[in-house]
C-alpha cells in the first residue's frame, strides 16, 4: 500500500501495519492522551522502543503502562527549559541511537498572558521548548534513515490568525507585552513550528535526516481545546471531528514507514503532502527564528544555574 492510499479516514494503526518496528528507538512527546498516546501506542505495538515524553513523570509512567512494555517515560516540562535539559540528559544517556522523534505536545488559547523568560507560553511551549529538546537530541538520531515530525498546524495559519503580523511571527512581541490575543498567539507558535522543521530539514540534510511537519486536522479527545468557550455549537462541532487515532495517522506514518522513506522539507495532512506557505519557506525567517530560539534557550540554562533571577530575554534586539 502506498501512502496515496491513505486519507483522512486512515488511522496511526493502519499506516503502520504489518511494518515490524523491533530494535528502533522513537521519541513521542505529549505521550499522556490524544495524538501523542496514540502514535506511542502504535509504535509500541509494532515492536519500536518509545520514550513517552510528558510534563510530568507521574502522567508518562500512566501512559507508558497503558501503551505497553516496550514504553519508556520521561519527564519533560516544556515549558521550563532545565526541565528539558534533564530530559534530553536522561534519553542520551541510554546511549540508544534514535530512529524518530515525535514533536506533539502542545498547550493553545491561554485565556490570559502568561510569561517565562520573557517570552508567551504558547511560544515557549510549542516552539521552544521542543525546539531545545530536538537540538538536543539531533546528534544522536541515526545518519542516513533518522526522522523528525513536528506537529504544527494548517500552512499559512500564522498569516490568517486574528489580526496577525504579515510575516507570521511578530518577533518584536514574543512576550505578548504590546497586545495578547489567545487564538493569534497559538497561530503564531503553530505556525512558528511548520517554519522550525523547514529550518531543521534544511541544517539536518547532509545526515540524511528526514524532518517534516503535520497538521494533524480537528481532533477530538485531545484535550488541546479546554481553554475554549463551550458553546452548543462548539459542543455540536466536536461530534464531527475526528478520533485521536485518524488524528494521529500523519505523523505515525512519518515516523515509522518505508512508505515516506527520504521525504523531507515538507508540510502533511491527511497522510499526504499538502500546500505550504510562503513566510514558512522563508530561509532568511527560518534562520532568523533558530538564533531567537537559540537566544532564549542560552537564557533558559542561565535560569537553571541562577533559580533565583528573572530573566528577560531581549526579543527585539535579536534581528
Amino acid at each position: 500500500m502506498t501512502t496515496l492510499d491513505y486519507n483522512a479516514r486512515s488511522t496511526a494503526d493502519q499506516v503502520i501495519a504489518g511494518i515490524d518496528l523491533s530494535g528502533r528507538h522513537i521519541v513521542v512527546t505529549g505521550c499522556n492522551s490524544g495524538l501523542g498516546f496514540e502514535t506511542m501506542s502504535s509504535l509500541g505495538a509494532n515492536g519500536a522502543l518509545v520514550f513517552g515524553v510528558a510534563r510530568s513523570l507521574e502522567s508518562a509512567r500512566a501512559a507508558c503502562r497503558r501503551a505497553g512494555p516496550t514504553c519508556t517515560p520521561i519527564a519533560a516540562d516544556l515549558s521550563d527549559l532545565g526541565s528539558v535539559a534533564a530530559a534530553v540528559a536522561s534519553i542520551r544517556a541510554t546511549g540508544a541511537p534514535l530512529d524518530a522523534i515525535v514533536a506533539n505536545a502542545g498547550i493553545a488559547e491561554l485565556p490570559s498572558l502568561q510569561t517565562r523568560y520573557g517570552v508567551e507560553m504558547q511560544f515557549l511551549v510549542n516552539c521552544v521548548g521542543h525546539f531545545a529538546l530536538l537540538d538536543g537530541l539531533s546528534a544522536t538520531i541515526r545518519d542516513g534513515a533518522g526522522r523528525i515530525v513536528i506537529v504544527s498546524g494548517p500552512a499559512g495559519r500564522a498569516h490568517s490568525a486574528v489580526n496577525g503580523p504579515s510575516l507570521g511571527i511578530d518577533f518584536d512581541n514574543l512576550d505578548g507585552a504590546q497586545s495578547y490575543h489567545p487564538a493569534r498567539f497559538y497561530a503564531q507558535s503553530k505556525g512558528a513550528l511548520t517554519l522550525l522543521a523547514r529550518e531543521f530539514a534544511r541544517r539536518l540534510a547532509g545526515r540524511g535526516i528526514a524532518v517534516n511537519s503535520v497538521d494533524p486536522g480537528r481532533t477530538r479527545g485531545t484535550g488541546i481545546d479546554r481553554h475554549q468557550s463551550r458553546s452548543a455549537w462548539r459542543t455540536l462541532a466536536r461530534l464531527f471531528l475526528r478520533n485521536a487515532q485518524r488524528g494521529a495517522a500523519t505523523q505515525t506514518l512519518l515516523a515509522a514507514s518505508p512508505a515516506v522513506r527520504g521525504v523531507t522539507g515538507q508540510h502533511w495532512a491527511d497522510c499526504r503532502i499538502g500546500p505550504s506557505d510562503v513566510a514558512e519557506n522563508d530561509a532568511e525567517l527560518g534562520s532568523r527564528l533558530w538564533e531567537i530560539c537559540q537566544r532564549i534557550v542560552a537564557t533558559g540554562a542561565e535560569a537553571a544555574a541562577a533559580p533565583n533571577a528573572r530573566p528577560e530575554v531581549p526579543i527585539a534586539a535579536a534581528a
